[in-house]
């Protein structure tokens, strides 16, 4: 079970003013409130709010981080409301506020579900056979996702399909050159080989953008996702997208130590890589024949956001003693990226 710590220096909410505001616009809010943070995450931050007896959950962009062009908490906010009552994977959101003076940026508040996240350290006694519960579990929620009908939840504003996997491409290589603090030749490698092996377009559907085991929250038991979280990158377009994310994201056993740290899918009983994909594929009967790109994409999007933690941390805009190791992750990407070119291999 996640469990809150006290809140990091640097990353403290105005206390006071969050209590007013609360007891203000959320019904039935009454009591002394306290603050925690849950420590794990690298993009928006989320703490623990207890307020009298109940227990709520609330996510603000990062401190430094230009809050007008990203990490936009109105449009999570969107996204879980419109999915709450369609998709029974999300927590409830309760209060949005985009009111800067209460915590210098925009916010919103949701329930508190309680349940097992995934992250580095696996849970004493995990066996292959509950990996690979967990393992068919998460494609589940990925299929469902990919399934859903957008439309009908009131999502079809949400982004433009057409084009989308182009402007990815170009949108993330501009990215990385605004946050470059060194060369890395895989990542210079992928910026060049992508635009010149953009696939056919695929049938859009809402794509999560970073669904991977530490963004999951499974029931106690590991058969079942309770809540897929971090809506921020959520949007509609090519589902293969969210699936070469995902792929980056999955390390396995030969893979180096520091990417084995993106998560346990490199304990026996995982699916690899092909091995999900062609799961993938059977049960969505999309083409996946073009995967390497996707992965490609993936590996490269997953460097550029390490590379703009990073470069805030460089900067002195933020202060997690985590961010420091950053660049060496970066490193390991860029080699993943000229392996899989080289081998045209997953």
């Amino acid at each position: 079970m996640d469990q809150a710590v006290p809140v990091r220096k640097g990353e403290e909410l105005n206390v006071a003013a969050l209590e007013a505001y609360l007891k203000d616009h959320l019904p039935g809010a009454g009591g002394r409130l306290e603050v925690l943070q849950f420590p794990s995450g690298y993009s928006n931050l989320t703490y623990l709010l207890r307020l009298g007896e109940q227990e709520l959950v609330l996510r603000r962009p990062p401190f430094g981080a230009n809050i007008k062009t990203a990490h936009d908490m109105g449009r999570e906010y969107r996204i879980l409301k419109a999915l709450w009552p369609v998709y029974p994977r999300v927590p409830r959101p309760l209060l949005y506020c985009d009111d800067e003076g209460v915590l210098g940026a925009p916010f919103y508040v949701m329930e508190r579900l309680h349940g097992v996240i995934l992250r580095t350290k696996p849970p004493e006694g995990l066996t292959p056979a509950q990996m690979r519960r967990v393992c068919e579990a998460a494609l589940d929620a990925l299929v469902e996702l990919h399934g859903l009908d957008y439309a009908k939840a009131g999502l079809a504003d949400l982004g433009r399909p057409e084009g989308y996997v182009e402007r990815q491409v170009r949108g993330w290589t501009e990215r990385y050159l605004k946050a470059r603090t060194e060369e890395v030749p895989g990542m210079e490698q992928a910026m060049a080989w992508l635009p010149a092996h953009l696939p056919p377009p695929q049938p859009a559907a809402l794509i999560h953008n970073d669904f991977r085991y530490d963004n999951l929250m499974f029931d106690p038991g590991l058969r079942r996702v309770v809540a897929v979280l971090d809506w921020e990158m959520a949007t509609l377009g090519d589902p293969l997208m969210d699936l070469g994310t995902t792929l980056a994201y999955w390390a396995e056993a030969n893979d180096p130590p520091g990417l084995r740290d993106f998560g346990l899918t490199h304990l026996p009983g995982n699916y690899r890589r092909a091995e999900l994909v062609q799961a993938y594929a059977r049960r969505t009967g999309r083409d996946v024949s073009g995967i390497l790109f996707y992965y490609v994409f993936g590996l490269f999007k997953v460097g550029v956001i390490m590379q703009q933690i990073y470069a805030r941390y460089q900067k002195g805009l933020t202060q997690d003693a985590r961010f420091a190791a950053l660049i060496h992750l970066i490193r390991e990407v860029g080699h993943k990226i000229q392996k899989a070119l080289e081998t045209e291999k997953l």
